[in-house]
């Protein structure tokens, strides 16, 4: 029998955090088995010049992790997150939004599979750690903050989290589908 539970982990002063939690460190596990076996080459490729390696979407997916966990829920402003005291990379490393005609990175060239699980474990560990605190109170409350292109963002807690579980899974989705056109590159339909 086939058996998918999600298991709250405790220590959270909110299970509803403790959730979200779960969600991300379950679509974690499965990305894992997903990538079991990946080499540096594929990590690297990309499918035109321009667009995103499955490397820059991995490291991506760390950085936005601790940008929205500071910015968002400790509410601090973006220019004073410290991505490389906590993750050992710039929030620029993943070359993300690609330039046009760009290649992957020169700062993530060479990174293997573990490298990559190790920077994702970091993001983790920092998620969790301000996410423990989070109270059920705070989840409702809104905040504002005024976007790149001068719009104001309206958001509170709850949405943070909701959103890092949704970026994981979109980003997911397009790793699954570079690894789907890495594999089948050269073949004909």
């Amino acid at each position: 029998a086939s058996r998918d539970l999600l298991h709250v982990p405790t220590g959270y002063r909110s299970p509803e955090v403790a959730s979200f939690v779960a969600q991300l460190d379950d679509l974690t596990r499965y990305l894992k088995k997903d990538l079991r076996g990946i080499t540096r080459r594929e990590l690297e490729w990309q499918p035109a010049p321009g667009m995103n390696t499955i490397g820059m979407l991995l490291t991506h997916i760390a950085i936005v992790e601790i940008w929205w966990i500071d910015c968002g829920l400790r509410r601090i402003p973006g220019p004073k997150v410290d991505f490389v005291g906590q993750i050992g990379i710039r929030d620029t490393d993943d070359g993300m939004p690609a330039k046009r005609g760009g290649g992957h990175p020169a700062a993530i060239t060479g990174k293997s599979w573990g490298d990559y699980q190790r920077l994702l474990a970091r993001a983790r560990t920092r998620v969790r750690a301000v996410a423990r605190a989070v109270t059920p109170r705070s989840l409702g409350v809104a905040a504002r903050r005024i976007r790149r292109d001068g719009k104001v963002h309206v958001f509170n807690n709850r949405w943070v989290l909701f959103h890092m579980v949704e970026h994981f899974a979109g980003h997911y989705g397009q790793i699954l589908m570079l690894r789907h056109a890495y594999r089948a590159r050269g073949r004909r339909s």
